[in-house]
């Protein structure tokens, strides 16, 4: 019973993305112009990045946390937060590619939100590699922990701001086009898309748990 209180979330984040690949291969779709039953990856691609820009918002939080107080535990936590993040990056980069072949002919175009979710990945590798530059544990720490901050701003600029005003995006939901926006959405589309959302945010945290215990451990070892 113990057991069950602790871990119940995991059993609610399988329950949801269970629910989320068969409704989402099975429910009715709109027929929306270009983009046709391809609208499924909706469920996929889309809930990838919000779990992506959740994780890095929490390793964002840890990082100010830790400059705060400057506690170990909370630059471990932004540490691996990013690793999660930069997870749910490439699998929307994947999906997204996928999508874009099947709309637009190829893989990849020249548009302002596919170019920008790209700059804000490159952000975040930049991010892996500064960590990894630096041997002093506190410096690498310090360091790390300012770049985080500006690199979750550099992240909502080029998703969020520039796209929105780019003219010409290819991108449904991006410059003037509103046929694909979350608040658009069919309400059929909806009872699959929230509780996707849910369900890939709670996989990566169930992730995210698993590789701080490993972090831990291995930190332990290291000490031993």
């Amino acid at each position: 019973m113990d057991s069950f209180k602790r871990h119940w979330w995991k059993g609610l984040g399988v329950i949801l993305l269970i629910y989320t690949i068969i409704a989402g291969f099975l429910i009715q779709v709109p027929d929306l112009p270009i983009i046709h039953q391809s609208i499924r990856n909706l469920f996929f691609h889309v809930c990838m990045w919000f779990s992506m820009i959740f994780y890095f918002g929490v390793s964002m939080v840890y990082s100010i946390r830790y400059l705060s107080g400057f506690k170990e535990d909370n630059d471990r936590v932004a540490d691996e937060a990013s690793h999660v993040g930069l997870l749910f990056g490439l699998l929307g980069i994947v999906t997204g590619m996928i999508w874009a072949n099947f709309t637009w002919g190829k893989p990849w175009v020249n548009d302002p939100q596919l170019n920008g979710a790209a700059v804000s990945i490159l952000v975040y590798l930049a991010y892996r590699v500064l960590r990894n530059s630096l041997d002093e544990e506190h410096k690498r720490a310090k360091v790390s922990a300012v770049y985080n901050i500006f690199a979750f701003v550099i992240l909502v600029i080029f998703l969020f701001i520039l796209p929105k005003m780019a003219e010409g995006s290819l991108h449904p939901g991006k410059g003037k086009d509103e046929t694909m926006t979350v608040k658009e959405l069919d309400n059929t589309m909806r009872l699959v898309f929230y509780p996707a959302i849910i369900g890939w945010i709670i996989l990566g945290g169930w992730i995210l748990q698993l590789r701080i215990r490993i972090r831990k451990l291995s930190d332990q070892a290291f000490e031993d």
